[in-house]
């Protein structure tokens, strides 16, 4: 809901949709074809938690990938941005997501 209120109260354009390969591989949120979401309930985030993004990455559309969930240790992995919920939620806010 956070996601859509944020579109919605911007007045972004942007689609809010999600992914689903053939082989089931999965993404929680994509913004447009630019912003690629999956959340994560995890305090520590590892290479499975990954493969969704990973995944979509392989087919170059889109430019950023975030894995939001409790774990406190913010960094990339495979080009994969891991941020604590509540730090992705202020800079979603501040206009440095979208």
């Amino acid at each position: 809901m956070e996601l859509r209120a944020f579109l919605s109260y911007n007045l972004k354009r942007e689609r809010l949709s999600f992914w689903r390969s053939e082989n089931k591989q999965e993404v929680d949120f994509l913004i447009g074809e630019s912003v690629a979401i999956e959340v994560k309930s995890a305090n520590r985030i590892s290479k499975r938690h990954l493969s969704g993004l990973k995944a979509l990455k392989e087919e170059k559309v889109f430019k950023s990938f975030y894995v939001i969930s409790q774990d406190e240790l913010e960094r990339v992995e495979d080009g994969v941005q891991i941020i604590h919920w509540r730090t992705f939620l202020q800079r979603l806010w501040s206009g440095k997501v979208i």
